[in-house]
């Protein structure tokens, strides 16, 4: 045979492509059809939700929604009344970009155009036209137009943002959720507790004051913590202590410990911001002999219990205002934490009330941390949330950002 050779098997429709796709089952080939439309469609929707794709199936799927909206009015007005319109123009503002939400927009307009039409057709033609109740009232059309143009401010922001329908809320989470996870003190060795806790003014989840925490040094023996306050308040500060938490926290570490509020300070001059200046305390603790540094940047002063006294000594370092002047100085004060001692640190909300003199909070924060203390003393487990329960007792109600780092030695 022509084009073959000695031992091959001739090929025939019985043996080629063509006959093994009629001896294959239906159902596997429809099985194998529906598995590439399931990924073409998981694709084009993923592409979509991350802003790569078209918004056209989202389109398609809200403009037949009308349709079924008006005919929905036409049958049962008295459950779908003509301002069920909205509800494919706020999942648009959602969904669509600008450009096709104004088509959405169109096709909205049209479909309380036609039922305009219709409820005034029955009317005329009513028995009893008096009596009719059903139709487009301008009360309708004005809620309609008034969360159309609303969706469209809502398109616009989200196209100047750059991010695709919720991507700008699970970018703020995802914020959100380092700052948190930065914030953490590291584990420390045996003998020793730390705790913190963040509380945002008016209840919200971002916050001026912020904390980074790393172990340095030799064997990682050294603890670094800095407790900053930015400017401001709740989410007028937020942005701000995003962008300052992730710097101090590159920084942190990276120099020697006397260098990093001349760094920082050096930093946040050059962000030029018209409110930018923030205080922050810096702590360098020895974790083998408890002595510790104490540097602050016009931060309120550490707060250091003497368990064996049984009294407090206020552990004031001097240094301007981050942001305020380059070439600032930052000259630091020294203690050591013994056995049963605890170290607190705090910002201005804890200790700053209207009509209150600075003097007397901190007496107060130092009375309820002695309470806090013997409760301490008789479980460990009690110190646990400790710094969560010191902001409820002493400032639960400030509308402020407060923030409490405590360190104890056992």
């Amino acid at each position: 045979m022509a084009g073959s050779t000695q031992g091959d098997t001739p090929r025939t429709t019985a043996t080629g492509p063509a006959g093994r796709a009629a001896r294959e089952p239906v159902t596997a080939r429809w099985r194998a059809k529906l598995y590439r439309v399931r990924v073409r469609l998981r694709r084009t929707g993923v592409d979509y939700f991350r802003g790569d794709g078209a918004d056209w199936l989202a389109f398609t799927a809200l403009a037949l929604a009308v349709p079924l909206l008006v005919l929905a009015n036409v049958l049962f007005p008295d459950w779908c009344p003509p301002t069920a319109l909205v509800l494919p123009v706020l999942a648009g503002a959602l969904l669509l970009r600008p450009g096709t939400l104004v088509l959405l927009y169109a096709a909205a307009a049209f479909g309380l155009i036609a039922e305009s039409l219709i409820h005034t057709g029955e009317k005329v033609a009513s028995e009893r036209p008096e009596s009719y109740v059903y139709g487009v009232t301008p009360g309708a059309a004005l809620v309609v137009g008034a969360v159309g143009i609303a969706g469209l401010l809502v398109a616009q922001f989200r196209r100047r943002v750059g991010v695709p329908w919720r991507g700008g809320s699970t970018m703020l989470f995802d914020l959100r959720e380092r700052i948190r996870v930065q914030s953490r003190v590291p584990d420390l060795p045996a003998g020793w507790h730390a705790d913190m806790a963040l509380r945002p003014a008016g209840g919200q989840s971002f916050s001026g004051d912020f904390v980074v925490a790393t172990r340095t040094g030799s064997g990682r023996r050294v603890l670094e913590a800095v407790l900053a306050d930015v400017s401001g308040k709740g989410m007028d500060a937020g942005s701000r202590a995003l962008l300052l938490s992730g710097a101090f926290g590159g920084l942190l570490g990276s120099l020697p410990a006397h260098d990093f509020l001349p760094a920082a300070n050096g930093y946040l001059l050059r962000q030029d911001w018209d409110e930018g200046f923030a205080t922050a305390v810096h702590l360098v603790l020895d974790l083998d002999t408890g002595e510790y540094e104490l540097l602050s940047a016009g931060h309120l002063p550490g707060m250091h219990r003497l368990a064996g006294a049984g009294r407090w000594e206020v552990k004031e370092a001097e240094g301007p205002l981050l942001g305020v002047y380059d070439g600032a100085k930052f000259e630091g004060v020294r203690g050591r934490l013994g056995p049963g001692d605890l170290l607190l640190l705090c910002t201005d909300g804890m200790v700053e009330l209207p009509g209150r003199d600075l003097t007397e909070g901190m007496d107060r924060l130092m009375g309820e941390s002695d309470r806090l203390v013997a409760a301490a003393a008789q479980t460990e487990s009690a110190r646990g949330g400790a710094a969560t329960r010191l902001i409820d007792t002493v400032a639960k109600d400030v509308n402020d950002d407060r923030a409490v780092l405590l360190i104890w030695r056992q």
